[in-house]
């Protein structure tokens, strides 16, 4: 009868005496490691991005401003305007009614639009029912 043939053993395996629950631990040692590498790179990149959105948003208000600067003069510009053909107190009058029309008119339609909005997220409570039903019943 001839013998079964043995696979060659690489010496350096055989002189390791790991255990299995070394090797384990080991892994879950470096699986943790990883987690909070990335961790960390998800946070420099987070901090990263907030700098970029923060200064987007400076600009942003900045702009703002300046169109309000804007409209107030070209207000002031307008009543003056006005009362050359007028009393300066009838022209602030009729450009401050203009404004106010505006800003009524600004206000209705922005509170009938925001009472449409739906603050619940719809889909995501629906995915989130599925999935804890699928997770009682996971042969379904």
């Amino acid at each position: 009868m001839s013998s079964p043939e043995v696979p060659p053993v690489r010496a350096d395996a055989a002189t390791r005496d790991e255990s299995i629950g070394d090797l384990i631990g080991e892994l879950s040692g470096d699986l943790s490691k990883l987690m909070r590498q990335e961790l960390e790179l998800a946070k420099a990149e987070f901090r990263q991005e907030a700098v970029k959105a923060g200064k987007a948003t400076g600009m942003l208000a900045a702009a703002g401003f300046a169109g309000y600067l804007t409209t107030v003069l070209l207000s002031l510009a307008l009543v003056f305007a006005l009362g050359a053909v007028m009393p300066l107190g009838w022209a602030a009058l009729i450009v401050a009614a203009v404004w106010g029309i505006t800003g009524l008119i600004l206000y209705s339609t922005g509170r009938a639009r925001l009472r449409t909005v739906n603050p619940k997220p719809e889909r995501t409570v629906e995915t989130l029912k599925e999935d804890a039903e699928w997770a009682k019943h996971p042969t379904k």
